[in-house]
């Protein structure tokens, strides 16, 4: 404790001086004469200073204290202002309030911050350590896998997956921690959760050996593109490596046996061996591989002249759906397929679906497609919160299960909030009355040892589409319009004049239509897309837009549409120039892009984040028509809700591009089938409990 150590006179502060630093210096090793030099110094010294002090009660700037007090209280604030606070600066406001102490407890303030940084990281948004990443689209970020030794399994050749206690992260950002996963042989397991979870980044992982995987399994991941000079269905059978390395064998041999330098003894061994080639060229039937392949291109829309052309003639998509017939083609161990489905039109999806549930081996699939999943799924893995649930059954069965369980512990809190409740209220009531105050110490202690309660997470089912709420988009009302608005009559169109795509094809688009086109890959739908937009012009028939039209155009290759080096912000402010960068950040806001994600260069945002970007984009043309093509592509189920809404409320015209039937019986009152160059009205029946897009689909069944 420090009292008073110094006064008016001299000799007396030197007195006090010795009395308390003497003992403190002596210990640390100081000599006694230099403790009394220091003293006097510092006793003349504040002598000094107390008669150099203009009005001092006692005319020194000594000043004995009023209470005694520890040094170690003051430290921290002595600490803080060491220098002298300006007039106007908060330090001064503060220090002329007099003595005052902090009642917030240190602890759980950095608690309560390191979680609000935790929520707003897991939203997308800052967190206040956020740095905004660069953009190299030459260099991906690495997978890092902290995965525990694996156990020697009894049976070293069995075709399960088991992977234990691993963590993942990537580009900084952790994805999982503390995992398991099982993928039991021959089930179908299809992986959700909301966008930029890291559902694609587990898929590589595994792809890429880093998570340990028994080695004899073979594992195929449907993301690498095949370009070159091969064709389509060469580029099929190539990818079956056992095959090819077999016929290979078998053309060696056969030359060595054709040499007349080949010695009898030689021949005999490369005789037997040619029999063990032919037995097991026979055993995994390879004569009739190609008609295998030539079936699965066909029915994922490779006409025969496309099985034939070179593999680099294709586009990205279809080089997609190229690698996807290579997959299927090799039936791997494991499979694992990301949103396959994003590059397949509407016959494509219902044969794959048909297809899946035939699969003979595991099957590990990201996909947003509910009706896909739930046709193809018997198991259901979510990724939320950096853990992986395993749920039996299909989507339909999870989401199920997902909400009864939510209302359980909905339940459950308000269940311990009555009961902490009762108990508060007891104690309130008793507490100070003589006869009842034992008992109200009782419950004062039962209150006390049970554990912190927490109501259950809000975002729960988010990216599942049962979290609408935490998505909200929407397209302003644009003015209206006198018909007609958009109009085709007796249209023919083709790139040559040896090919026609469409002929004598009629469409009109009004203010209050929401049409769905469908039909297969080749029909014509993307070309007649360009046809309303403008991009081109019909060699033949009238195509009719208002004047004062204004349409947006969500592409299928909407990436192109964007700048990838710069931001989201700076991507509209160029788009739309003039305005606060408050306003921008406020549309991209609205489609779920906010925070530091509306400042990060475009090319480091998922494929659901670039989506809204371009979303936002056209919301602030505020158009009179939407022609979206493949819009749910990499959108996460609260996503594809939200759209659908906001399409339901737009008040302008609407023609979408489509597989997602869900999506389309969400939003679309009309289906329009293009199929052999021409367009036709798709009549569903009236009072069927199914959607006009569920009953064509069925349609599609019945006719297969």
């Amino acid at each position: 404790m420090v009292g008073y150590f110094g006064d008016p006179s001299n000799d007396q502060s030197h007195e006090a001086l010795v009395d308390f630093l003497g003992p403190l210096l002596e210990e640390a090793g100081a000599e006694s004469d230099d403790v009394d030099d220091l003293c006097s110094r510092l006793a003349a010294l504040g002598s000094a200073n107390g008669h150099a002090a203009s009005g001092a009660s006692n005319g020194s700037g000594v000043k004995a204290l009023e209470t005694s007090m520890t040094m170690s209280q003051a430290t921290s604030s002595t600490l803080e202002f060491t220098q002298a606070p300006k007039v106007g600066d908060i330090r001064h406001a503060m220090s002329s309030r007099g003595p005052s102490g902090t009642t917030v407890d240190q602890r759980k303030l950095r608690n309560a911050e390191r979680k609000i940084a935790e929520k707003r990281a897991a939203r997308g948004g800052y967190t206040g350590q956020d740095a905004i990443p660069e953009w190299n689209p030459n260099v991906k970020p690495a997978i890092i896998v902290n995965q525990a030794r694996q156990q020697a399994s009894a049976d070293s050749r069995s075709k399960d997956v088991k992977l234990e206690n691993f963590d993942i992260q990537y580009a900084g950002k952790k994805i999982l921690t503390n995992a398991n996963l099982t993928l039991s042989f021959g089930r179908r397991y299809g992986l959700v959760g909301k966008n930029g979870i890291g559902k694609s980044t587990l898929l590589r992982a595994i792809a890429h050996k880093e998570l340990m995987v028994s080695s004899h399994l073979r594992v195929l991941h449907v993301e690498q593109e095949a370009c070159d000079d091969t064709p389509a269905l060469r580029s099929v059978l190539e990818a079956d490596e056992e095959r090819e390395s077999l016929l290979r064998e078998e053309k060696s041999i056969n030359s060595k046996l054709n040499k007349a330098s080949t010695t009898p003894e030689e021949a005999a061994t490369l005789s037997a061996r040619l029999k063990e080639v032919y037995a097991k060229l026979e055993e995994i039937e390879a004569d009739k591989a190609e008609s295998k392949a030539s079936l699965i291109l066909n029915g994922l829309g490779f006409t025969p002249a496309q099985q034939q052309a070179a593999t680099k003639t294709f586009s990205g998509g279809w080089r997609m759906r190229l690698a996807l017939a290579r997959a299927l083609f090799c039936r791997p161990d494991l499979l694992l397929a990301d949103e396959v489905t994003n590059y397949l039109d509407f016959p494509a999806v219902v044969w794959l679906e048909r297809y899946f549930q035939k699969w003979p081996s595991t099957l590990f699939v990201v996909s947003h497609d509910r009706s896909f999943l739930d046709a193809v799924s018997t198991d259901i893995l979510h990724l939320h919160a950096n853990q992986l649930d395993h749920y039996r059954g299909n989507f339909s069965n999870f989401v199920g299960i997902r909400a009864e369980r939510k209302r359980n512990q909905l339940r459950e809190y308000e269940s311990q909030l009555q009961y902490r409740q009762h108990l508060q209220d007891f104690i309130d009531r008793w507490r100070y009355n003589a006869k009842r105050a034992a008992q109200a110490q009782s419950k004062i202690k039962i209150l006390e040892k049970l554990p912190p309660l927490e109501p259950p997470p809000s975002d729960d089912m988010e990216g599942l589409g049962e979290g609408q709420d935490s998505v909200y988009f929407r397209f302003p009302a644009p003015e209206k319009l006198s018909p007609p608005i958009l109009q085709m009559a007796d249209v023919t169109f083709g790139y040559d004049a040896s090919r026609t795509i469409l002929k004598n094809l009629s469409f009109d688009l009004q203010m209050d239509s929401k049409i769905a086109i469908v039909g297969p890959n080749g029909a014509g739908k993307s070309t007649m897309v360009r046809l309303l937009t403008g991009e081109s012009s019909p060699q033949k028939g009238i195509c009719n837009r208002h004047g004062r039209l204004r349409m947006a155009l969500f592409s299928q290759h909407h990436v192109d549409q964007l700048e990838l080096g710069g931001s989201s912000v700076h991507f509209l402010s160029t788009k739309f120039p003039g305005l606060p960068e408050e306003e921008y950040r406020r549309v991209l806001g609205r489609f779920g892009l906010s925070g530091m994600a509306a400042l990060q260069p475009i090319g480091t945002l998922s494929g659901g984040q670039k989506s809204r970007v371009v979303f936002a984009w056209m919301a602030m043309s505020n158009p009179h028509v939407l022609i979206l093509d493949e819009p749910t592509n990499h959108l996460d189920m609260d996503s594809i809700d939200a759209l659908a809404a906001a399409l339901r409320e737009f008040k302008g015209g609407i023609a979408i591009v489509s597989h997602d039937e869900q999506f389309l019986d969400a939003v679309c009152n009309e289906v329009r089938v293009c199929e052999g160059g021409t367009l036709t009205r798709f009549e569903g029946k009236v009072g069927v409990g199914d959607g006009v897009v569920r009953q064509y689909k069925k349609s599609i069944l019945v006719d297969e």
